[in-house]
């Protein structure tokens, strides 16, 4: 024989789990304002250029956005010292007539 479901407790566990995950996703977010030093513009700019990029349908635009994000990712992994050592590397490569590659 079975032993019978007790839905209650799935349907808590369940619950609990969709608040833990929309605290963890409202943090996340946080953190990247913070990372991005949008935390230095006043809240209505920032919601104003959120509306404007949530309502923007050009898909140029949006690609424009998403490789410039995925940059930022991809910089920030490798830690600040080292973004700033390619930087600087890259400029001097191009003061010197050079390609930056």
């Amino acid at each position: 024989m079975r032993k019978p479901r007790d839905f209650d407790a799935e349907l808590k566990a369940l619950t609990n789990k969709a608040a833990m995950l929309k605290a963890r996703k409202v943090q996340q977010l946080g953190e990247l304002v913070i990372a991005t030093n949008a935390d230095n513009v006043d809240p209505e700019t920032l919601a104003g250029a959120l509306l404007d990029l949530a309502e923007t349908k050009d898909s140029a635009k949006r690609e424009k956005w998403r490789a410039r994000g995925a940059g930022f990712f991809r910089e920030g992994s490798r830690g600040t010292s080292n973004r700033h050592d390619v930087n600087a590397a890259g400029d001097q490569a191009k003061q010197d007539g050079g390609s930056a590659s």
